[in-house]
């Protein structure tokens, strides 16, 4: 059997993507004596919300869940020089996302919305694209012509040849094509600083979204001689 010899090369896929889709993260929590009613009136609270946001022409179906749980609550209290705990209640957290193409009018009506709702949500606004994948095969092309022209850089510099590729490793990574104006959980009233639109019950809105930067490796093995 002939040792094979190799050329093994990481090549660096990095492009810019404009997001076109705006993401409001929504957050929920409360807490109530009982776990049913803990979650009647976590029941309540997210039916609420697809209320409102089936007014701006959503479907219920489109506030989808990350995150739901539910923990048993204390607090802290002095009884002569001791501090204790006692039960409080049971409290629910639920943390949701609604996307849709980006509209700043759109988005005013939402966050007014919000900001008068009863469950007084907390949010966080963030964007990203429509067609991820697209993104990522471009990504991926990118990086392999990355690693081809090293490559080639490299064998010429070397005085050998390239043949066949024999292998290519890439790690299929979470790739993350979201842009955070917004880091944290904010509450409506508190991030609002744009005056209503006269004649509507809207925010008036102007937010351009920066470019999203995404890189990713991809390492290709060619045979040389």
């Amino acid at each position: 059997m002939t040792n094979m010899r190799t050329l093994r090369v990481t090549g660096k896929g990095q492009i810019k993507v404009h997001p076109d889709t705006t993401r409001i993260t929504i957050s929920l929590e409360g807490t109530y004596p009982e776990y049913g009613e803990t979650l009647k009136h976590s029941s309540m609270d997210t039916e609420g919300l697809k209320d409102i946001l089936n007014t701006f022409g959503f479907e219920r179906s489109d506030l989808k869940t990350l995150n739901f749980h539910v923990e048993a609550e204390y607090e802290n209290y002095k009884d002569k020089d001791t501090y204790k705990q006692r039960f409080i209640g049971y409290k629910f957290h639920h943390t949701m996302k609604v996307e849709f193409l980006s509209d700043n009018d759109r988005l005013g009506k939402v966050l007014y919305a919000l900001d008068n709702c009863p469950a007084k949500p907390e949010f966080r606004l963030s964007y990203t694209i429509s067609d991820p994948e697209a993104a990522k095969n471009e990504l991926l092309g990118e990086a392999v012509t990355d690693a081809k022209e090293k490559a080639t850089v490299l064998a010429q510099a070397a005085g050998v040849t390239l043949k066949d590729i024999q292998n290519i490793d890439y790690s299929w990574s979470k790739i993350d094509f979201e842009c955070r104006p917004t880091n944290r959980m904010l509450m409506a009233d508190k991030c609002m600083t744009a005056p209503m639109a006269a004649g509507g019950a809207h925010y008036d809105m102007d937010i351009e979204p920066d470019d999203i930067e995404v890189s990713d490796p991809v390492t290709v093995i060619w045979e040389i001689a």
